[in-house]
């Protein structure tokens, strides 16, 4: 057992919250330390995922000296006398007399023994057919090796893959792609209290969370299929422990809601005691949804799984997935540890005593600013559905009015990168 856990059994009845930052970057540890294997993909199924290995160039890019221009490719000084053509995808025989030229086109590979390239529209021709016209200084060309030279390393590994990386490798002659395989999520719902369809009532309430969290998680960049969200599961221990050992069989990281305090029908804490868990981070010293957290089991393969806790408000659900399992997602996709942006409050947040607050926020990135919204309650979901991110408060400050503070985004789909 490593000194970062212990056995669920021993630390669920009395926990000791973790510091907010502190609980972020152990489970990243714990996340890099468990990094899901590495797969080839072909390039074009590769968006969304995470390098394995650095990019470098195969090759000098350009690989051959390519005119930048249409015009004329000459050797020597005019007038020129026409000798041929090259086109894209040519490859030309040289010039080996001064006063010849070849028609050229942009993206053509320039001929051996060419001293300039003439701009098709700055460039005549006589009546004989020779080609007349003043080349410009700079060269017309782009030499080898002007993006990079061979075997330089272009992104390091743990590099999110997006289109404008997918291009790169394209033009670097890669077909396939050393990567992170995608994290595989499944979510238990708990608690009898809920609705699967229809409006509340009648002292049920509709569940938010099994139809939300997943579409949470695919912008992480995990796989979560329709069989993979399974709930409610019935408070009971026996229940709960079939759900949790069946989910953990496919899936790297099994989230649950709800059940994560100790009252007379929350069953999490002695279910994951009975599979043998140890917890990384059992609650945080965070408002909303102080009683996350976060457990690992070693799975029949050997690899270890990880139940994320999130709370049963859905609220405190987000903040809790924002807080302990985008970093996990990050360590197990071999990414770095999320850096959070900064914003300055537009308006002043409350502080919540020893308690890091994550208060929500809409973002003006035009102006970097933070504007608290309303509706925030630990039950409410209509402020999360205004708003861009989490302001993050210290524990013992306020946030005032002007000041600059970190903030946690929401995730955007895979791939996207945030304006």
């Amino acid at each position: 057992m490593s000194t970062e856990t212990a056995p669920a059994a021993e630390r669920a009845a009395a926990p000791s919250p973790a510091a907010w930052a502190e609980a972020r970057s152990r489970v990243y540890a714990v996340g890099l330390a468990a990094a899901l294997p590495v797969t080839a993909r072909p390039i074009a199924e590769a968006d969304g995922l995470t390098l394995a290995e650095p990019l470098t160039t195969r090759t000098d890019l350009p690989a051959f000296p390519t005119s930048s221009v249409d015009g004329w490719a000459v050797r020597g000084a005019g007038p020129w006398r026409v000798v041929g053509r090259v086109l894209a995808g040519g490859t030309p025989p040289p010039l080996t007399e001064d006063g010849t030229t070849v028609e050229i086109a942009t993206g053509a590979m320039v001929p051996r023994g060419g001293t300039a390239v003439l701009r098709v529209e700055e460039s005549d021709r006589t009546p004989e057919g020779l080609v007349t016209g003043t080349p410009r200084a700079t060269p017309e060309w782009r030499e080898p090796g002007e993006e990079a030279y061979a075997g330089e390393e272009l992104l390091p590994a743990g590099t999110p893959v997006d289109p404008a990386v997918i291009g790169l490798a394209a033009s670097c002659g890669y077909d396939t792609l050393p990567v992170r395989r995608a994290p595989r999520a499944a979510l238990l719902v708990f608690g009898d209290e809920l609705l699967t369809a229809g409006p509340p009532g009648a002292g049920r309430v509709r569940d938010a969370l099994g139809p939300a969290l997943p579409a949470w998680l695919r912008r992480y960049g995990c796989e979560v299929g329709p069989s993979d969200v399974v709930g409610p599961v019935a408070d009971t221990l026996p229940a709960h422990v079939a759900a949790l050992r069946t989910a953990l069989a496919d899936a790297d990281v099994v989230c649950t809601t709800g059940g994560t305090m100790h009252g007379p029908v929350d069953h999490l804490h002695p279910a994951l005691a009975d599979l043998g868990a140890d917890y990384v981070v059992n609650t945080v010293a965070v408002r909303p949804g102080f009683p996350m957290l976060m457990a690992r089991l070693t799975g029949p393969d050997g690899r270890a799984r990880f139940v994320a806790g999130l709370p049963g408000n859905p609220q405190s659900a987000i903040v809790a997935l924002v807080s302990l399992v985008a970093p996990l997602l990050a360590g197990l996709q071999g990414r770095a540890m999320p850096v959070l942006p900064h914003a300055t409050l537009a308006e002043p947040v409350s502080g919540r005593g020893d308690y890091t607050h994550l208060a929500l926020v809409r973002l003006d990135r035009a102006a970097g600013t933070a504007h608290p919204v309303r509706h925030v309650g630990s039950a409410m979901l209509r402020g999360l559905a205004g708003a861009d991110g989490f302001a993050v408060i210290g524990p013992g400050t306020t946030g005032e009015q002007g000041s600059r503070v970190p903030v946690v985004p929401l995730p955007l789909l895979p791939g996207e990168r945030a304006s």
